[in-house]
């Protein structure tokens, strides 16, 4: 089990370094759909059931994201992670540290729905990706926190090449 745990989390780095260099929003979800789905697999086998639950339901929520987009859906996907969170914390009684992840999926979740730009969905993303950053450190996922630092730094480095790019074309 332990090398499907360090190849789970090293594809979902992998995937997800490429989703952050998407040109379009569409292209971001459908890469990331596929990297949520890797790591929500590794913390899983982690027993880190919030971080799981939280990136199998941005996996879902990316795919479903792609086509549909309105209030209705943003509302189900909240519902769906505030729920999940109050089951973990009052039916299996898990560690405070959920509401981290749980938060950081409220970010991803509203910032994938409503936002339309690769540009803004990144700026946005900066602080789910330190919340997961900080959640992936307290449960001790070495993956976890490459991924969190990988986005991270892409979503930096994505920002400054555009920024670049805008003032070389209003020159």
């Amino acid at each position: 089990m332990d090398v499907w745990v360090y190849l789970l989390g090293a594809g979902a780095l992998i995937v997800n370094f490429i989703a952050y260099r998407a040109e379009t929003a569409n292209n971001y979800r459908i890469i990331s759909a596929l990297a949520l789905g890797l790591l929500s697999a590794h913390f899983f086998m982690q027993g880190a059931l919030a971080g799981g639950i939280g990136l199998a339901i941005g996996s879902i929520r990316n795919i479903v994201s792609l086509r549909y987009t309105q209030t209705p859906v943003l509302v189900g996907f909240v519902f769906i992670n505030v729920a999940f969170c109050i089951w973990e914390w009052l039916v299996l009684e898990s560690p405070a540290i959920l509401f981290i992840a749980y938060a950081s999926a409220l970010v991803f979740t509203v910032g994938t729905i409503v936002l339309k730009s690769a540009e803004a969905i990144r700026k946005w993303f900066i602080v789910a990706e330190l919340l997961g950053l900080i959640y992936a450190a307290l449960v001790g996922s070495v993956f976890g926190v490459l991924f969190n630092i990988s986005n991270l730094t892409s979503i930096v480095v994505k920002l400054v090449q555009e920024s670049k790019k805008t003032a070389r074309l209003n020159q």
